[in-house]
């Protein structure tokens, strides 16, 4: 596993090692906004989670998510705040996103 500073300097390494696709959530799935491709729960992976946490504001805090669909047809990165501040989901997502979290 790598270890980052920065979210920033996580997400450019995922994408040199082609997590190149950026994804949203959207309730009980992932979207790729630039080509409208969702994704369920079912049809991808988590293969790398990393954790921020804001040095002097807990708003800060965010959760990094290098993401493979099942068929290997597309990687990419999804970032989520945690807490207070996380994207509403539905179960079937809090139980995928919640597995990875160590």
């Amino acid at each position: 596993m790598y270890t980052y500073d920065t979210l920033v300097e996580a997400m450019n390494d995922l994408k040199k090692r082609g997590f190149t696709t950026d994804f949203n959530i959207a309730f009980d799935q992932i979207k790729c906004a630039e080509t409208g491709i969702c994704l369920l729960p079912s049809q991808f992976e988590i293969r790398e989670v990393y954790r921020f946490e804001g040095m002097t504001n807990p708003a800060d805090s965010s959760v990094l998510y290098a993401v493979e669909a099942s068929d290997e047809s597309m990687k990419g990165v999804l970032v989520n705040a945690y807490g207070v501040y996380s994207d509403a989901v539905s179960d079937e997502m809090i139980q995928k996103l919640k597995v990875n979290i160590q």
